[in-house]
């Protein structure tokens, strides 16, 4: 049985790492913290986990107590794991991070997009980049797991396929993308509440949003050359689902497109390419660990679209980070992550 911590575990991407983890055959949750809500109990805070967590209760961080867990997941804003991650793997832990703190590789990139000093970049060349379908042998020893962004998990997957084989002009993509209000946490924030997000749709984040770097981060390992990515992120009136509408100028129009995904993403159990022709729904991956996506060629023409759906709090968050802990502990890739979405 693996022992695990989760530090910061009252907004979403904790609490549904806490349901997927009570499913999973082999987990243990044996702390998690919250400074704010120390001495509450998780079921009264979540009643949707009584019967899972009832003896658990929420505690302060403390590095001796993370430190005699197997594995710890920081769902924390970001700049926390900076502050305990070196203690913890000096402790033997393994660390799995769903923050952006170290899925840069550059230190000076990150402290630009997040406003202030990066606080461990002696631990950057061991942060291990979390998306398995592009990174799984590296994952499989990994001590520092990052968990990918939600916006960059579907963007990735969906352009990797063409960028891998030369395919895509690099310097003209552009992904534009739209996410539901869980994305934006669960603090208050006046732009998230549902009189003002609901019956409207707005972009965000136009000159530059701080998943860039690390989707054009990932597209130019994909590529091996610069890439040049326009990225418009949209709040989009629902609670889950992130769906990316991508384009890409692929000249060569003998390829099967369809082939090339279908072949690029077969032995992946959690990626779903769909028949030919068709248009996946958020509503279809809400709740599951899966990417479902369609290629599509309009018009027979050189601009190649593809559509990439996910939950985002489940691929785009706590399942893949629970997908990374199965890789890196040698089990079941998709153990206690295998449901199906939830419909209606």
């Amino acid at each position: 049985m693996i022992k695990i911590g989760i530090v910061g575990g009252t907004g979403y991407t904790g609490v549904e790492l806490l349901r997927l983890l009570a499913q999973h055959p082999e987990a243990h949750v044996e702390v998690i913290t919250s400074r704010s809500e120390a001495g509450q109990r998780v079921v009264d805070m979540y009643p949707n986990l009584r019967g899972h967590y009832d003896a658990l209760t929420f505690s302060v961080p403390d590095a001796k107590t993370l430190g005699a867990c197997d594995v710890v997941f920081f769902a924390t804003p970001h700049g926390v794991a900076h502050s305990l991650a070196a203690e913890l793997l000096d402790a033997g832990t393994r660390i799995i991070d769903l923050s952006a703190d170290f899925r840069l590789q550059d230190a000076q990139e990150w402290a630009r997009w997040y406003g202030q000093p990066h606080g461990a970049p002696d631990l950057l060349p061991q942060a291990v980049y979390g998306l398995p379908e592009v990174n799984r042998e590296a994952m499989r020893d990994a001590r520092l797991i990052a968990v990918p962004g939600c916006y960059p998990t579907a963007v990735q997957l969906g352009l990797v396929p063409l960028l891998e084989q030369g395919l895509a002009d690099p310097g003209q993509i552009i992904a534009d993308c739209k996410s539901g209000v869980s994305g934006a946490g669960r603090g208050a924030n006046v732009g998230s509440l549902f009189c003002e997000a609901g019956e409207s749709m707005k972009a965000y984040g136009v000159p530059g949003h701080r998943h860039l770097p690390e989707i054009r981060q990932g597209l130019q390992r994909a590529a091996g050359e610069v890439v040049g990515l326009t990225f418009v992120p949209h709040l989009t009136p629902m609670v889950r689902g992130i769906h990316a509408t991508l384009y890409a100028r692929v000249a060569d129009r003998s390829v099967d497109l369809q082939a090339l995904f279908e072949q690029r993403y077969a032995a992946e159990p959690c990626v779903d390419v769909m028949p030919a022709g068709s248009t996946p729904e958020t509503r279809s991956v809400r709740g599951a660990n899966m990417c479902r996506m369609a290629v599509h060629r309009p018009q027979d023409g050189d601009l190649v679209v593809v559509l990439s759906v996910i939950d985002n709090l489940v691929k785009g968050a706590s399942g893949q980070a629970v997908q990374g802990m199965n890789i890196a502990f040698g089990m079941e890739e998709t153990l206690g992550i295998a449901h199906p979405a939830l419909l209606p």
